[in-house]
C-alpha cells in the first residue's frame, strides 16, 4: 500500500509505468488525466498515491509495486551503495523483506552510523535530498578536544568549505568524555564528508559520527543494525 506522499502527477505517472515524465506532462496537456473524475490539463498539481484516484483514458493507473519504507540504525563497515567492488557488506543486505529492490536515501560513510532511510519510492528519496527543501539531519559527533565559544559560532554561522560558504547549523555541546566532548549538530545540507570537514578545519576532528534524525524523525531505541517499517505518520515527521 502507497503512504499518503503527495507527489507530482508527472512523476506519479512515470512511476506507474504509463510514459516518461516528459511523455507524461504530454498526456496531461492533451487531457488525457483526470484525477478524482476531473480532468487535468496543466502542470503543478499534486496527487496522493492511494488517496486520489487517477486515470488514464479512462482506465485507473496504479502504481507496480508497493512502496516501502524503512529506518536503519546503520552499523560501521556498510557501505551505502548498491554494490561494492571491494567486497565490503552494504546496507541493503540487513533489509531481510525480500522481493523488493530497495536504495538507501542519501549516504553515510563507511565508519558512520546511525538513521538511513531505505525505500523504493524515488520521488519521496528526491524530495528529502533536495537542496531546496532544507530536510534537517542531526547528528551526535564525538570530537578531539572542547571547541571554544567562537569557534563553534563560525560552523553555526557558514564557514568557507572547499569554495562555498555552508548554510547555518545548529550545534551543542552535550557532554565531555575525557579530554574530548560530544555535540549535537543540525544540518540541511548533505556535501560528501561535510560534518567532519567543519570540524576539521577548526581544529577538532571527528573521532566517531553518529545521525540521530531526519527532520524529527528519530532513531528512538532502535539498536545497531536493526530496522523498522515506517508508516505514513512516520514520512511526515522528516520534513517537520
Amino acid at each position: 500500500m502507497a503512504m499518503n506522499v503527495p507527489i507530482r502527477l508527472q512523476k506519479y505517472l512515470a512511476q506507474c509505468g504509463l510514459a516518461s515524465r516528459r511523455k507524461a506532462e504530454q498526456l496531461i496537456v492533451d487531457g488525457l488525466i483526470s484525477v478524482d473524475g476531473k480532468v487535468v490539463t496543466e502542470m503543478g498539481v499534486s496527487i496522493t498515491p492511494g488517496v486520489n484516484l487517477v486515470r488514464f483514458a479512462g482506465k485507473q493507473v496504479e502504481t507496480k509495486e508497493e512502496l516501502v519504507y524503512y529506518l536503519l540504525n546503520k552499523p560501521k563497515g556498510y557501505v551505502t551503495t548498491l554494490s561494492d567492488p571491494q567486497g565490503r557488506p552494504i546496507v541493503t543486505s540487513l533489509i531481510k523483506e525480500g522481493g523488493t529492490r530497495l536504495f538507501p536515501v542519501g549516504r553515510l560513510d563507511l565508519d558512520t552510523e546511525g538513521a538511513l532511510i531505505l525505500t523504493n519510492d524515488g520521488p519521496l528519496a528526491q524530495r528529502i535530498q533536495h537542496p531546496s527543501n532544507e530536510t534537517n539531519k542531526t547528528y551526535e559527533a564525538l570530537i578531539k578536544g572542547v571547541p571554544s565559544k567562537g569557534k563553534i559560532s563560525l560552523l553555526e554561522n557558514g564557514i568557507q568549505l572547499e569554495g562555498k560558504i555552508t548554510s547555518p547549523a545548529a550545534i551543542a555541546i552535550l557532554g565531555l568524555k575525557g579530554q574530548n566532548c560530544l555535540v549535537k549538530i543540525t544540518i540541511h545540507e548533505g556535501r560528501k564528508r561535510q560534518i567532519k570537514k567543519m570540524f576539521g578545519l577548526i581544529g577538532h576532528p571527528v573521532l566517531h559520527l553518529n545521525r540521530i534524525a531526519y527532520g524529527k524523525l528519530t532513531l528512538g531505541n532502535l539498536p545497531v543494525g536493526s530496522y523498522r517499517q515506517l508508516n505514513s505518520a512516520d514520512l511526515k515527521k522528516i520534513f517537520l
